[in-house]
C-alpha cells in the first residue's frame, strides 16, 4: 500500500500546479485546443484528510476520491471547499452513499450500478462510463463494443467516458488508447474525457482529455 501523504506546503503545491498548467497549455497547443478546456482533478486517495486544507489554500478546486467511505469523510471535513468526483471502482451498494456527494461518477461499468442509479439517481445526476479500450484483463471497465447497449440502459445522463490504459514504460504508449477513447466519445457525442494521470497527462491532453487525474505530480517537492 502506498504511503499516506503528509506535510504538504501550499507554496510547493501551488508551484507544482503552475508547472502542470504550463505543460497542459503546451500540449493543448499541439492539438489546437484551449488549455481552459482541461480540468485538473487532484486525486486524493493517499492524501490525509488533515492535508486537504493545504490543497484548498494552494488553489485546488476539483478533487477525486476512490473510496466511498473516505469520500464521505473528506467531504464532511471540508464542506463546500471542493467540487468532488468519484474516480475509483464503484460497488453497486455504495451508489446511494456516493451520489449526493459528487458532481460526476467516473466509473460506471456494470448493470448492478445502473440498477442503483435508477433507484437513487435524480434528473441532475451525471456520470461517465469507464471503458477498457485496450481490453486489458487487469483493468476495470466495459469493452468498447458494449458501450451502445450500456448507454441505452443507463437511467441517468452519461456525459463522457473514462479510461485507464495498461501500465507502460513510456507515456507515448498510452496515445492509441487515449485516441480510441476520444473517437468512441465522438461517435456517441459525449463531451467529457477523463483520461491521463501524472505519468501521461500531456499525451492525454493532446488526444482530447477534458479531465486529467493527477496525484503525486501535484504533491511531491520539485515535481515536474
Amino acid at each position: 500500500m502506498a504511503e499516506l501523504i503528509r506535510g504538504l506546503q501550499p507554496a510547493q503545491v501551488r508551484a507544482n500546479i503552475e508547472r502542470v498548467r504550463e505543460r497542459i497549455a503546451a500540449a493543448a497547443a499541439v492539438a489546437a485546443r484551449a488549455p481552459e478546456d482541461v480540468q485538473i482533478l487532484a486525486a486524493v486517495k493517499y492524501v490525509e484528510v488533515e492535508e486537504l486544507g493545504v490543497l484548498a489554500e494552494a488553489g485546488i478546486e476539483l478533487a477525486g476520491e476512490n473510496r466511498a467511505q473516505e469520500l464521505e469523510r473528506k467531504v464532511t471535513a471540508y464542506p463546500g471547499r471542493f467540487t468532488w468526483d468519484f474516480i475509483g471502482h464503484l460497488q453497486s451498494r455504495k451508489v446511494k452513499q456516493v451520489l449526493p456527494l459528487v458532481r460526476y461518477i467516473h466509473s460506471v461499468a456494470s448493470d448492478s450500478v445502473l440498477a442503483q442509479l435508477e433507484r437513487h439517481g435524480t434528473p441532475e445526476t451525471e456520470v461517465l462510463v469507464e471503458v477498457n479500450v485496450a481490453g486489458d484483463p487487469g483493468k476495470s471497465g466495459i469493452l468498447p463494443a458494449e458501450l451502445p447497449g450500456l448507454l441505452e440502459r443507463c437511467p441517468v445522463r452519461v456525459v463522457g467516458l473514462m479510461t485507464m490504459p495498461p501500465l507502460a514504460t513510456s507515456p507515448e504508449a498510452s496515445r492509441p488508447h487515449f485516441g480510441a477513447l476520444r473517437e468512441l466519445a465522438g461517435a456517441h457525442r459525449l463531451a467529457e474525457l477523463s483520461m491521463g494521470t501524472s505519468q501521461d497527462y500531456e499525451i492525454a491532453v493532446e488526444e482530447g482529455a477534458t479531465i486529467v487525474r493527477l496525484g503525486s505530480l501535484l504533491y511531491r517537492p520539485g515535481a515536474s
